[in-house]
């Protein structure tokens, strides 16, 4: 029996990566019981996408994706910075008033050799020193154990850090040119 509570956690993440985040998911999730993984994304074909409501547009992905979790992990590849749905679930994850927020972290994963850009609104969320910022940013995991640590932090920061939640830029229209290839996907 862990020692942990299995939190529900939804992965944000760019789609280039997906064999990495199969991987931390099978690993982490599957064999380890460390979360219970929800991911899943916005994707062209949903028609709210084109509404011009922000307010609508964040309801409709925290109801249809986010769901139940209580902490979403942003899995970090090369070009995972540049995604608008990734900003958009970031944005949808730290939306206060109807509900509490989702625990913001990201997660380098391990072909990004401990470096990453940060997706802007998950950078304006956190600081070098994890001093008085909401969201959490960590290498990749050295084991189960850890990583069920930094997820307890993760959700403990939904009440604790709340305040500091820094959400009223505007979302991105547009998938941005990725600084790592250079290339707008």
């Amino acid at each position: 029996m862990p020692l942990f509570t299995r939190r529900k956690v939804f992965i944000t993440h760019y789609k280039g990566d997906r064999n990495e985040i199969d991987n931390f998911i099978n690993y982490f999730a599957n064999i380890h019981g460390i979360f219970i993984p929800k991911v899943l994304g916005a994707n062209d074909n949903d028609d709210f996408i084109n509404s011009s409501n922000t307010d609508y547009v964040m309801g409709q992905i925290r109801q249809r994706y986010l769901q139940d979790s209580t902490v979403t992990i942003v899995l970090l590849g090369s070009c995972t910075h540049s995604r608008r749905y990734v900003d958009w679930e970031i944005k949808s994850s730290l939306r206060q008033g109807q509900y509490a927020p989702n625990g913001l972290m990201g997660i380098v994963l391990p072909s990004q050799n401990n470096t990453a850009h940060l997706p802007p609104r998950l950078k304006a969320n956190w600081n070098e020193n994890h001093q008085n910022c909401y969201a959490r940013y960590w290498s990749y995991p050295s084991s189960p154990d850890q990583l069920a640590g930094w997820i307890e932090e993760a959700y403990s920061a939904r009440t604790a850090r709340a305040h500091l939640i820094q959400n009223a830029q505007d979302m991105m229209k547009y998938n941005a040119c990725c600084n790592i290839c250079g290339v707008t996907h």
